[in-house]
């Protein structure tokens, strides 16, 4: 169901005609603010904030995404030739730090969800290539039990104005969440992986709908990659053609100890 994955049916919402005529009122009551508190003459991030965030523009692995700090030459870091990846491809709009993610934790638990389409723009600016080339758009999903507790899926909620902008499907039922795994927090690379392990899966009424298809996964954060490698397995074993992976921000690196 829809609903499992945070992507709502609409008709509880108000249109955009009446938002827009709400905000304009609120503006003249109250100065426009950015999404971090600071006065700002449009909506985004103050000055200040923008200029903290460090987004990852230079030569990047082809892989998982990390920073190179230089063009060397090679498509991939040590850790990506060491271990190659289950999904192909990563790209991540900015590190994750303190900066970055006081942003993502009001998405993800505070009831920001007008945060998303700004993170949506910043994945469309890291990631130009991987929009292209793909055929659909699938974010990481939520298990039902803890969708009923937060009440929307953060990852959906990026994907859908992220799809919706580059003009590709989305997909937001095609990957279920079989089991209620507990939060990834504090635990090893092997215990992540352990963790999401089977847990992922395309029921069967929607493996035609990535069947043969590049598939771009979306994500908040990426710290050893173990839910997104979960992921991508089970697109693959559904028959995707191919999976690459976009977050809004990435760790310094694929850690092996906890975090």
């Amino acid at each position: 169901m829809r609903a499992e994955h945070g992507d709502f049916l609409a008709q509880w919402k108000p249109g955009p005609r009446l938002t827009g005529i709400g905000r304009g009122l609120l503006d003249l009551i109250l100065p426009p603010r950015a999404f971090d508190g600071e006065p700002a003459l449009t909506s985004g991030l103050s000055a200040g904030a923008w200029s903290r965030i460090v987004f990852l523009d230079g030569p990047v692995c082809d892989g998982c995404g990390a920073p190179f700090p230089f063009d060397q030459g090679e498509p991939l870091c040590a850790l990506c030739l060491a271990r190659p990846r289950t999904f192909a491809r990563a790209r991540a709009a900015c590190l994750y730090d303190e900066h970055s993610r006081d942003l993502i934790l009001k998405l993800k638990h505070a009831d920001r969800t007008d945060l998303s389409g700004l993170f949506a723009r910043w994945i469309s600016r890291a990631a130009p290539d991987l929009l292209d080339e793909a055929d659909a758009v699938v974010p990481v999903p939520m298990h039902r039990a803890r969708l009923l507790r937060r009440r929307y899926n953060q990852a959906a909620e990026i994907a859908r104005p992220l799809a919706r902008a580059a003009g590709r499907p989305y997909l937001a039922d095609a990957l279920v969440r079989k089991r209620d795994t507990v939060s990834q927090g504090g635990k090893s690379a092997d215990g992540r992986r352990r963790n999401v392990a089977a847990a992922f899966a395309v029921p069967d009424r929607r493996r035609p709908l990535v069947e043969g298809k590049r598939v771009l996964l979306v994500d908040d954060v990426l710290t050893t990659g173990a839910t997104a490698e979960g992921c991508a397995r089970a697109l693959l074993a559904a028959g995707a053609s191919a999976v690459d992976l976009t977050v809004v921000a990435r760790v310094t690196e694929m850690r092996t100890r906890p975090i």
